[in-house]
């Protein structure tokens, strides 16, 4: 943890600014925390605890759960003042849990992507089912479920299969080298929970009645 504090604290302090949809920026006294979206704007709700992050985290706009905290649907309308980098960083892991963590083994090279259909392949039960998922079917799935605006904010690390594209996302999508130098980038390295949910029922609703 105090390896992660460190290389975070380094990070901000070289130029680092935004986390997702998160704008961080120094203060006289600390840190600020607030949507990108809020970064100019005045009369926003204060809150002072990093674990305050998990309310915040918790729904959107609209007041709706938020199952998918990597989704493009932060709340808007609050500003999270912290004493330290520590508090940043866990307050960052509610917002985006395990997100630092990965991106910095994904910089030490410790990350192994997993193709989409070995994920599959691991699948029993009631999720079996999806192993008869086809590329063409993945790649709609995956242009739908993990597309940027209004998806998942993730940049992705794995493939479907071997060198099958996802030629309906855009290049930069699976690029992590894309992400701007001022932003953390949020990697997948494997099919979520959400994906082989959507991949079950692709399946059922698209296979040939009985």
């Amino acid at each position: 943890m105090r390896d992660t504090t460190q290389e975070l604290e380094r990070w901000l302090h070289a130029g680092g600014k935004f986390v997702g949809q998160i704008i961080v920026m120094h203060t006289e006294g600390g840190w600020e925390l607030r949507h990108a979206d809020d970064a100019r704007r005045g009369e926003l709700a204060a809150f002072s605890k990093w674990e305050d992050a998990r309310s915040l985290a918790n729904f959107d706009d609209t007041g709706a759960y938020r199952a998918l905290k990597t989704a493009p649907n932060l709340r808007h309308g609050w500003r999270l003042v912290l004493p330290d980098a520590q508090a940043v960083r866990l307050a960052l892991d509610y917002f985006y849990p395990a997100m630092i963590g990965v991106w910095l083994a994904h910089g030490r090279g410790e990350i192994m992507p997993v193709e989409f259909h070995d994920t599959l392949a691991r699948q029993t039960g009631m999720y079996r089912i999806t192993q008869k998922l086809t590329h063409e079917q993945a790649q709609r799935l995956i242009a739908k479920q993990c597309r940027t605006n209004g998806g998942c904010l993730k940049t992705i690390l794995w493939q479907i299969s071997g060198d099958v594209a996802v030629p309906l996302l855009p290049p930069e999508k699976f690029r992590a080298g894309a992400t701007p130098v001022d932003s953390m980038p949020l990697l997948c390295h494997e099919g979520c929970n959400f994906l082989v949910a959507a991949a079950r029922k692709m399946v059922k609703d698209e296979s040939p009645a009985p």
